[in-house]
C-alpha cells in the first residue's frame, strides 16, 4: 500500500525549519520587555555575526563611558541656568581616572573643600561623575531640574556642587562642608552591556564622614526613555526625604512607599461612590 501524501515522514532538517519561525516570534515578544540579550540564536557553533558585533560595540561604549572625562565647565553652565546658584567644582584625592579606578578609597576623600560656602539649607545636591561621567553629562541637569521642581516651596536648597573622580561617600564630606541636613548625590552608575548612561541618586540624612552604605537609600536606573524618568525619580526621592525627616535617619529603616501610596490612592478612588 502506498503512503498517503499527508503522512510522508519529514527529515529532521524540515522539522527545524518548520519550528524556526515560531521560536523567533516567541523571543521577539519577550525582547519587548527587557534590554537583556535573549534568544540570540546561533550560526553553527557561534553567535550570529550581527549579535557578536553588537556585543563588541556595547562593550566599547561601556569602556568609553567609564574613561570619558567629565566636561565640568559645560555642566557648570547647564546647572547654573537652572537658577539654583552657581555650582563650585571639587575633586577627590584620586589624581586621575586611572588612579580613581585603581583606588576607590581615594575617590571617597576630598582634595580641598575650601571653595564650598556653608548654607545651612535643608537639602544639598552633589553631581558626581562616578563610574559614568557620560551619564552625569546626559542626565544630570535634567534630573536636577526635576528634583528642584519637586522640592520647590517645601525645603531650602543649597547651591549644587560638582564632584570629579568621585565615589558616593565623597558626598558626606561635601555635605558636611555645605551644612545641609540631607544630601542627594547624583552619580554615574557602573556601565553595563545594555546601558552605559544610567544615573543613580544616593540619599543620606544627617550626612557626615564615616556614614555606612546601610545608612543611605539608592534610586537607580535613571536614564529615560528606557529607564526611570526624571519625574518618577524625583517623586520617589521626595517621599524618601519626607520619610527621613520624620524618621530622623535614612538607610535600611527607610522604605520607598511611593508605589504603595499610589496603589492605595487608586483603590480608594475606585471604591469611593
Amino acid at each position: 500500500m502506498s503512503a498517503s501524501p499527508n503522512t510522508t515522514p519529514r527529515s529532521p532538517d524540515d522539522t527545524v525549519a518548520t519550528n524556526h519561525a515560531p521560536d523567533q516570534d516567541f523571543w521577539r515578544d519577550l525582547r519587548r520587555s527587557t534590554q537583556s540579550r535573549i534568544g540570540l540564536g546561533r550560526t553553527g557553533d557561534a553567535l550570529p555575526t550581527t549579535d557578536v558585533l553588537a556585543l563588541r560595540a556595547a562593550h566599547a561604549a561601556a569602556r568609553d563611558a567609564v574613561h570619558l572625562p567629565l566636561d565640568a565647565p559645560a555642566l557648570t553652565e547647564q546647572v547654573s541656568a537652572l537658577g539654583l546658584g552657581t555650582p563650585v567644582t571639587v575633586a577627590s584625592r584620586a589624581g586621575g581616572r586611572a588612579e580613581y579606578l585603581r583606588r576607590p578609597d581615594l575617590g571617597r576623600l576630598p582634595a580641598d573643600l575650601s571653595a564650598i560656602t556653608p548654607s545651612g539649607a535643608d537639602l544639598g545636591f552633589v553631581l558626581a561623575d562616578g563610574l559614568s561621567p557620560l551619564a552625569l553629562s546626559q542626565h544630570g541637569p535634567g534630573l536636577l531640574a526635576a528634583l528642584a521642581a519637586e522640592f520647590a516651596g517645601r525645603y531650602t536648597l543649597a547651591a549644587p556642587v560638582i564632584a570629579t573622580q568621585a565615589r558616593v561617600a565623597l558626598g558626606d564630606h561635601i555635605a558636611e562642608a555645605m551644612g545641609v541636613r540631607t544630601v542627594l548625590v547624583l552619580i554615574g552608575e557602573r556601565p553595563g552591556l545594555s546601558v552605559a548612561d544610567s544615573l543613580g541618586i544616593y540619599l543620606t540624612h544627617l550626612p557626615r564622614p564615616g556614614r555606612a552604605d546601610a545608612e543611605r537609600n539608592c534610586i537607580s536606573n535613571i536614564h529615560p526613555p528606557d529607564g526611570l524618568t526624571y519625574a518618577d525619580a524625583a517623586r520617589v526621592v521626595a517621599g524618601l526625604v519626607a520619610g527621613a525627616r520624620r524618621l530622623g535617619r535614612s538607610g535600611v529603616d527607610l522604605k520607598d512607599t511611593s508605589r504603595t501610596d499610589a496603589l492605595t490612592a487608586t483603590e480608594t478612588h475606585t471604591i469611593t461612590p
